[in-house]
């Protein structure tokens, strides 16, 4: 399945920049590291060497620290396409969504964003149709919807509808420990109505990555790691043991298993980089093509370990 985001097409996977940029919402309080700006512009240089033109961030990565420091690598690169997001208040004041929009042009230095989200579905109605408005302005190409159910993508893709646009993308958490029956259901959804499903959190920030455990676990004073604890490792062990097994087995790093998982599920991956090396192991492993017996005994694992993560942010997805 080709996927085609306001006329460009996309490559296998997104690359996200959650962990680009400091303060709230950024590398050190979410990630417990921080990234210096010079390793993350040669990380974002080296991915785009590589092909991957397709740049997620968001308003409220870093305060804004993220939209400013991509602004950077774009400068001058038109094959790029950006994909950024807005959380709409639940108190919804008209023009609000047009406000966050030319926000993040004035901070990304674009005149147009191809990708705009809506990144928690709060007051659905009144903010899908500013959307619409705001393409008919030319603000934005095309709107996605972020955190949200089967019954809320319905909805803003029929309120698009009678606008005379369609939702283009659905952005939702899935991993080999998050892909309950609900995302099932909007991934078959979207096959057939022909919107891009884009899966956020492949890795579970680290967890799936093969480089962590419960001898080394996630930095403390992280998000992460109060959300990963090395009780949660040890049931997952299994599961990252078979992950070594095909990673030797295909000659890549562990990390790509669940990225190739992902990319069997016909989605496209959202994977963040910090560092020169991820660009360059992540390009070898978007080749790999996993067997349905690996497939199968990769999610049974994963199911087996009784272990399942969500979000608290992934509340408003009814």
């Amino acid at each position: 399945m080709s996927r085609v985001i306001s006329g460009k097409a996309i490559p296998l996977v997104m690359i996200g920049t959650w962990a680009w940029g400091p303060g709230m919402v950024g590398s050190g309080m979410i990630f417990g590291k921080k990234y210096d700006e010079a390793s993350l512009i040669d990380t974002f240089n080296t991915a785009h060497e590589l092909g991957f033109n397709l740049w997620d961030t968001a308003e409220v990565y870093g305060a804004g620290a993220s939209e400013r420091l991509l602004a950077r690598c774009i400068s001058g690169l038109p094959d790029i396409i950006i994909s950024t997001k807005h959380i709409p208040s639940p108190r919804y004041k008209e023009g609000s969504l047009e406000k966050a929009a030319r926000g993040s042009l004035a901070r990304l230095r674009i005149d147009t964003i191809d990708l705009y989200w809506l990144h928690q579905p709060i007051r659905l109605r009144e903010n899908i149709l500013e959307a619409a408005a705001l393409m008919d302005k030319g603000i934005i190409k095309s709107v996605g919807l972020s955190n949200a159910n089967l019954s809320q993508t319905e909805e803003a893709d029929g309120l698009l509808k009678t606008r005379g646009y369609r939702l283009a993308a659905v952005q939702n958490h899935f991993s080999l420990l998050s892909m309950g029956e609900e995302q099932h259901k909007i991934i078959n959804w979207c096959e057939k109505q022909g919107v891009s499903y884009f899966g956020y959190m492949v890795l579970e920030q680290g967890a799936l990555s093969g480089h962590y455990d419960a001898a080394h676990p996630f930095p403390r004073v992280s998000m992460r790691g109060l959300a990963f604890s090395k009780r949660k490792f040890k049931k997952i062990q299994p599961l990252l043991d078979y992950m070594k097994t095909l990673a030797d087995q295909y000659q890549i790093d562990p990390s790509q298993i669940p990225v190739a998982w992902s990319v069997s599920k016909n989605i496209v991956p959202i994977i963040g980089l910090t560092k020169v090396r991820h660009a360059q192991t992540m390009a070898k492993g978007v080749q790999i093509k996993l067997t349905s017996e690996e497939i199968a005994k990769l999610e049974k694992l994963a199911s087996d370990s009784g272990v399942i993560c969500k979000g608290s942010w992934e509340r408003n997805a009814r």
